[in-house]
């Protein structure tokens, strides 16, 4: 009798895998194209320009930009970004494109093997517009926006959505989108940042006596009009304290890049360090747990002007940590964030 059941399958070994419909667009805030003052002023203008980043009414504060700060500043900043500039260009986009190939390969071992992970800047190359049409030309049809900015801020990550939506709104055939809007107290990143601490404490025979947590400030105004951005620092101040088995009295939370005259986020990063030398600590470990990737912020005003500040009012040791950069607890966090937040589309 002929048999009926249906012949096996054709070995599939052969058969290519099926094109990445899938990506996740890893955004961080943006750098110069080089340290030049013409570099720096292109930069400052998109940045500053932005009204998400200064909330003062266009009228007033764009005569103010261009007719000042874009005349003086630019110049200034380009020697402090000459001061921590590498052979790769700045260190914040060399982060982050490692970044992103590091999260691709981790996800690919986790079996997403069909989604793509590039970078993008949210002012500064390459863009958020140029990656998403770029994307688009390659045929991905859902995209996972993931900004390297654990804690929300509208000064921050609603920006990146707003560059996303501007690009959406000039398209007619659109990609599904999703956002991650922050991870300040996701367990993975906060073992990423314990592990970081732990480890430094290894190589330095031990923690300093007091744990600096230094995060970027924004307008005291913005979280009275309901930006929830202060209370999430404290919140991953508060767990990463725990993780590392610190007492409150061991850690302080303290806010820097202070911009302009208006009242930011207190207590300031280099004032406090100066005030805690004069006081008798010696000595200060100083980590940045809302930066992902080293770079101006943390480099040169934390490692370069706040040592030289906490050294000349009377500190012996000014110990930075590195940020996570491309560590592998870090990425494996990353990777974690992200397989969250893909689920249900076709990513295997």
């Amino acid at each position: 009798m002929q048999s009926t059941f249906a012949a096996p399958p054709a070995a599939t070994e052969n058969i290519p895998p099926a094109p990445p419909t899938c990506a996740v667009l890893l955004t961080n805030l943006g750098t110069p194209d080089a340290p030049t003052a013409p570099a720096l002023r292109r930069y400052l203008a998109q940045f500053l320009g932005d009204p998400r980043v200064v909330e003062i009414p266009r009228a007033a504060w764009l005569p103010i930009l261009h007719g000042i700060i874009l005349r003086t500043r630019p110049a200034k900043s380009a020697a402090k970004y000459a001061s921590i500039w590498t052979e790769e260009g700045s260190p914040l986009a060399v982060w982050t494109k490692k970044q992103a190939v590091m999260l691709r390969g981790w996800l690919g071992e986790a079996g997403l093997r069909r989604v793509l992970v590039v970078p993008a800047m949210r002012y500064g190359n390459p863009s958020i517009a140029a990656q998403l049409q770029a994307l688009q030309q390659q045929g991905i049809q859902r995209v996972l926006v993931l900004p390297l900015y654990p804690q929300y801020s509208s000064t921050t990550t609603a920006s990146v959505v707003d560059a996303v939506y501007a690009w959406l709104g000039q398209q007619r055939n659109m990609p599904e989108v999703r956002f991650v809007n922050s991870y300040h107290d996701d367990p993975a990143y906060i073992q990423a940042l314990a592990k970081s601490v732990k480890a430094h404490w290894a190589k330095q025979g031990g923690p300093a006596q007091k744990l600096v947590m230094s995060f970027h400030g924004i307008p005291a105004r913005n979280v009275q009009l309901g930006d929830p951005y202060a209370a999430e620092c404290q919140t991953t101040a508060r767990l990463l304290g725990a993780a590392l088995g610190l007492s409150p009295d061991k850690y302080q939370v303290t806010f820097q890049s202070r911009f302009g005259k208006a009242q930011w986020l207190q207590p300031y990063t280099e004032p406090t360090l100066i005030e805690m030398a004069k006081k008798g600590v010696a000595r200060v470990d100083v980590m940045c747990p809302g930066f992902t990737g080293d770079c101006l912020e943390t480099l040169e005003e934390i490692n370069m002007e706040a040592r030289e500040a906490f050294l000349h009012a009377g500190g012996k040791e000014f110990r930075y940590i590195a940020c996570l950069n491309d560590s592998n607890a870090w990425i494996s966090a990353l990777s974690s964030i992200a397989q969250t937040h893909l689920q249900g589309w076709p990513v295997r």
